[in-house]
């Protein structure tokens, strides 16, 4: 695998976890696609630092547990933003 990759992956990790940050967050940041996130830290992480890997695997499974709550607040804050009189 090439070098640049490893060192996206483990930072893409570190990001994640320092910043409790989500996939499309961390996408965002990055400015690679969602995909992508996704594969440097379940897959290619995993074969370069299997600890950091499962850090990260446990603030992306608890946001994915949380998404619904998000997207709920967002709704909500666009329909007050909207509907307010």
């Amino acid at each position: 695998m090439k070098e640049y990759i490893e060192e996206r992956a483990v930072e893409i990790a570190n990001y994640i976890i320092e910043h409790n940050a989500t996939v499309r967050q961390t996408a965002k940041q990055f400015g690679i696609s969602k995909s992508t996130v996704h594969k440097d830290v379940t897959e290619r992480l995993l074969s370069i630092n299997p600890t950091l890997a499962s850090q990260t695997r446990i603030v992306l499974d608890v946001n994915k547990s949380e998404r619904h709550i998000r997207g709920g607040m967002a709704t909500r804050e666009k329909y007050l933003r909207n509907h307010h009189g």
